[in-house]
């Protein structure tokens, strides 16, 4: 009995030393997320409920600075929305946050990026291509050659907005235009809340246009020229980490569908003009 006071008094100890060790670790910990390709949030691409859910885990183990790196050409405005908000909840919970933008931050890679705290680029990170469009194809006349016909029944005037049997009606393009414009704005003010520029110096640059990673710092658009592993220690020394850090990956696993999707959505001709998704109605940040 006599030796039962000493191995509770040595095991206090040592559960004292073991917590401390683990805060100590704790509070040397980067979380690294990867958002890698386009954006969107589908049945089988759902990109934004993976990183909101990373983001979760995060904030759960109370991390205190996250390295998010987008290699992306842009997505769908919605897609890219959520994305957005669900940073600044985790900022409002007491956690930094770094993007590091990699080959490619466009669009509505940009507009996530605008939700951190620090943005930083590769000197050649292609950036930019701010923007929003909508399009279709019309084979009106390959149809009338063919001999194909539509016959449409529908509930209002815009129901068949954008079909590819006939061209736009100067309504409709009218219509059209306030959506994207409206879209547009919302684009412009988060990027001049983002980056604390004003909305008439962001409209200089924000005409679809693509720049560099050097072009960028000169825009105001990100805060310093580095790698993922810049981004890493800029990250660290945020919040005030010392030696080296340790990185936590947290970017969720893609299941075999939504590889294989994002292989085929990236090797499509919308690559090489920096476009979001090829769905024929939705608005694509561009």
């Amino acid at each position: 009995m006599s030796d039962m006071p000493k191995k509770s008094f040595f095991g206090q100890i040592k559960s004292q030393m073991r917590n401390l060790i683990r805060c100590l670790v704790k509070d040397k910990n980067v979380a690294l997320i990867k958002l890698d390709g386009i954006i969107m949030d589908s049945a089988n691409y759902p990109m934004a409920k993976k990183l909101i859910k990373a983001f979760k885990e995060v904030e759960e183990r109370e991390i205190k600075v996250m390295v998010l790196r987008i290699n992306s050409p842009g997505g769908t405005v919605g897609a890219s929305q959520e994305i957005y908000d669900a940073i600044q909840k985790l900022k409002a919970k007491g956690t930094k946050v770094v993007v590091s933008c990699g080959e490619v931050c466009a669009s509505g890679g940009v507009y996530v990026s605008c939700a951190a705290d620090k943005i930083v680029a590769n000197p050649g990170t292609i950036t930019g291509s701010i923007g929003v469009i909508i399009g279709t194809s019309n084979f009106k006349k390959l149809y009338e050659k063919i001999g194909i016909d539509q016959e449409v029944v529908k509930s209002g005037p815009y129901k068949d907005i954008l079909s590819t049997h006939r061209y736009l009606t100067d309504e409709e393009r009218e219509l059209l235009q306030g959506m994207i414009d409206n879209s547009y704005e919302q684009f412009v003010n988060i990027i001049a809340n983002g980056r604390s520029l004003e909305p008439a110096k962001v409209k200089e640059f924000a005409d679809g246009r693509i720049f560099t990673g050097e072009q960028a710092l000169e825009l105001g658009m990100i805060d310093k020229i580095g790698s993922l592993k810049d981004s890493i220690y800029y990250a660290a020394e945020l919040v005030g980490i010392e030696g080296e850090p340790k990185v936590i990956n947290l970017t969720q696993k893609k299941s075999r569908i939504y590889s294989l999707l994002d292989n085929n959505l990236q090797n499509i001709e919308l690559k090489s003009q920096y476009s979001g998704i090829p769905l024929w109605i939705m608005p694509k940040l561009l």
